[in-house]
Parts: structure tokens; C-alpha cells; sequence
């Protein structure tokens, strides 16, 4: 079996694990999807040689059209105010679809990505590296001012959250709409800044007089 080929296999099983997911409402084992596709379990190690390998396959191809996106976007010659845009609502989109589509099998993906966080987290750190080079591309046209990249990275995941996380999206997707994002990103470039500009707190409160 060439290269290729194999690769083409593990990706019609991984595909055939999400569908067999969606069907029986819990992850498979190797050992399930060896006896579906009446697949000797030696040819199945062979594709996926440990049982964590499986879901790795599944995280993968769950990913792939966002990793795509992310790498899309940064590379485009849009404004970085629109790239912002487009960095999030491509991305909120696919999520938007998958759940409506079946949002059974996307709470269960949820739940699972949940708990395994660790083989999810390189996902979540790599849209954070891209979203850190978009920040550094605005700094250098004069946005952000008085905050480092990381501030930033994190001050903006707060404000878009809705938009990213799929526990949230599964709660109050019903009220997230592409306008709304738009005008945060909108929101973002009016104003986002370091230093006090009126709003941090004070030790008391006194009546107005």
C-alpha cells in the first residue's frame, strides 16, 4: 500500500467514525470500526497504532477546514480590520452548520474534546498563533495601542468568545448573528487600547450630590 493510499484509507475511516459516532451517540473504539468495516484488527493497527490515534484522526479532519481558513485569511491582502472579521466569522460559520446540522453528534464531539482537552489544545493554541500574527499586523498600523500582543490575544478572545466556543455556541447560538460580530470587530479597532481611560475601578462610592 503506497503513501498515499494509506493516507486515503485512515481518512475514509476517520470519516466513517464520525458517521458511526452520530449513529450510536459515543466515540469508537478501533475495535468497533475494525468489525464495521470488516477490517482485521492487525490492518487496523496498522492505520491507527494506538487507540488515541483514532480520535487524533477524527480532531484532525474536525479541524481541517479551520486550520485552512485561519491559514486563508492571514495570507490574504484584505484590510487587517476585514482579516480580523474574516479570522472569526468563516470559522463561526462552519461550527454554526455543524450544529444545526446535527446537534446531537456535535454536543458529543463537545463533550468528547472536553474531556481529552490535551489532544485538542494544539488546535486552540495554533488559532491563538494566528490570531497573535493578525494582532501584530494591526500594531503596526497604529491599532492596539498600549498593549502587548498577548494582552491583546487575550482581551479579544474574551470579547469574541461566543463566536469561538462550541460549549457556548450549543447555549446562545440562537442569538449570535454575523452583524453582531461585526460590530465588535468594529468595536475592537474603534477603541481597544492599554492605560486608564476613565473606567478603571475606585476604592468607594459616594453619593451623587
Amino acid at each position: 500500500m503506497t503513501t498515499a493510499d494509506r493516507d486515503s484509507l485512515r481518512r475514509e475511516l476517520t470519516v466513517r467514525t464520525l458517521q458511526l459516532m452520530a449513529d450510536r451517540g459515543a466515540m469508537i473504539g478501533k475495535s468497533e470500526l475494525a468489525a464495521d468495516a470488516r477490517m482485521s484488527r492487525a490492518r487496523m493497527d496498522e492505520l491507527f497504532p494506538e487507540e488515541s490515534d483514532l480520535f487524533d484522526a477524527v480532531v484532525e479532519h474536525w479541524y481541517a477546514d479551520d486550520v485552512a481558513i485561519m491559514e486563508e485569511v492571514i495570507a490574504s491582502s484584505l484590510p487587517v480590520q476585514r482579516k480580523f472579521y474574516e479570522f472569526f466569522v468563516r470559522r463561526f460559520r462552519i461550527e454554526r452548520e455543524r450544529f444545526r446540522r446535527d446537534p446531537a453528534l456535535f454536543a458529543l464531539c463537545v463533550e468528547l474534546g472536553t474531556d481529552r482537552f490535551e489532544q485538542v489544545r494544539g488546535y486552540i493554541d495554533l488559532a491563538d498563533h494566528y490570531l497573535s500574527v493578525l494582532i501584530a499586523e494591526a500594531q503596526a498600523e497604529g491599532h492596539f495601542p498600549g498593549l502587548s500582543i498577548g494582552r491583546a490575544l487575550t482581551m479579544i478572545n474574551q470579547m469574541v468568545v461566543c463566536y469561538t466556543s462550541p460549549q457556548l455556541l450549543m447555549i446562545v447560538g440562537d442569538r449570535l448573528d454575523e452583524d453582531k460580530l461585526a460590530c465588535i470587530i468594529d468595536t475592537l479597532f474603534a477603541g481597544l487600547a492599554g492605560g486608564d481611560r476613565g473606567a478603571i475601578g475606585v476604592t468607594g462610592l459616594r453619593a451623587a450630590s
